[in-house]
Formats: C-alpha cells, structure tokens, sequence
C-alpha cells in the first residue's frame, strides 16, 4: 500500500510493477538480471480521490500517456528492490506534486530607478557601438 497523504493511499494492486533488463553500462549483471522495474499506473480506474484525478490528468507531463496510464521506469540502482523503492517514490511525489497549487503572480511595475538604471546602460551600449563605425 502507497500512503500519499493522512487520507489517500493506493492499494498494491492497483499499481503494476514489471521487472525488465535495465540499459547502458553494467557489463554482464546487465545482461543476466532483471533490476530494472516498470511501473504502470491507470488514473482514471484508480481509487483515487475525483480531485486527483483530475489534476494528474491535467498535467502536460510525458509519463502521462494518452489512456490516463503513468509510466515510470527506474533503472538507477543496481538491484531490483532499490529500484521498486525509487519508482513508487517518484510516482507519491508525481501525485503530491500536482496537488500543489501554484501561488498568482502579483504584477508589478518596474521602479523609476530600476528603468532610469536600464536606460542608461542601453544608451552606454549604444554610444560603444557608434565608436565602432568609420571616422569621418
């Protein structure tokens, strides 16, 4: 069971965890074991809160495919559980992290110092410049 808050948890079954050959470097251990772990993750038939969903779902995040499926894999580690531990944790924090609201921006304009200051540089850039072109 995956706890994400005091009240949300997800159940082991809802999450399906496959384990693969991991990629890259790793001489033969790579070629022999598999330590790498797939995790699969359907949103929409989860038992999560309707609110959850629809957050996750909103998200422009390419672990996302298009069925509403999080897909993550974990290959970093060398041995099978560490890599499990590594998925489920980035899935608790793909979920909590879309529960966060962002914070409106205030729009504010520039101080007159700060414009008188962007000014001035903009004219010392142009006075190097004119040094540039021919004599006349």
């Amino acid at each position: 069971m995956l706890q994400i808050s005091n009240t949300v948890t997800i159940a082991d079954w809802e999450i399906e965890l496959n384990a693969i050959r991991a990629m890259g470097s790793g001489g033969q251990n790579v070629n022999k074991v598999s330590s790498a772990i797939h995790l699969r993750f359907d949103v929409k038939r989860s038992s999560l809160p309707a609110i959850y969903k629809e957050k996750l779902l909103a998200l422009s995040d390419s672990r996302i495919n298009k069925d509403g499926v999080i897909v993550i894999k974990a290959q970093t580690h060398r041995t099978q559980e560490k890599n499990r531990e590594e998925a489920l944790q980035r899935l608790k924090e793909m979920i909590v992290g879309a529960m966060v609201t962002q914070k409106k921006r205030l729009a504010t304009k520039p101080t007159r110092a700060s414009q008188r200051r962007r000014i001035e540089g903009k004219k010392r850039t142009g006075d190097k410049k004119s040094l540039r072109g021919k004599m006349r």
